[in-house]
């Protein structure tokens, strides 16, 4: 299988990991100790580790590591921005909209090269 296509998929999955642990105590433990808040993340952060450092390792063969840390900004911004609106409530800023560009343009002259030759 495409080592692109793996990497971007294990990214993937473990950003939603990554979101819950990191965000998702702010609506379902709000009312527990933060101890026992960190421990249940460290707990969930340790399947998105399982599947981050296997797409970082696969990734690598075919990519800076510039490359998959944008690629991972992406992925990160693509699975946070539904998680705040539809899990938090969060109201959508065209701020959002804007850090959006930034960052693919940011990919854009990452892979540049690889794109066009040049």
């Amino acid at each position: 299988m495409n080592p692109y296509v793996i990497t971007v998929s294990l990214l993937c999955c473990s950003n939603l990991f990554m979101t819950l642990a990191w965000y998702g105590h702010l609506k379902t433990m709000s009312h527990r100790t933060w101890i026992l808040a960190a421990l249940v993340s460290w707990g969930i952060a340790l399947f998105e580790y399982l599947l981050q450092v296997p797409a970082n390792r696969i990734g690598h063969t075919v990519m800076s590591v510039g490359q998959l840390k944008l690629i991972q900004e992406v992925i990160t911004l693509s699975v946070f921005v539904p998680f705040s609106i539809v899990y938090l409530k969060e109201k959508v800023t065209m701020d959002y909209l804007y850090a959006g560009i930034c960052i693919l343009m940011a990919v854009f002259f990452v892979f540049r090269r690889k794109m066009t030759g040049f």
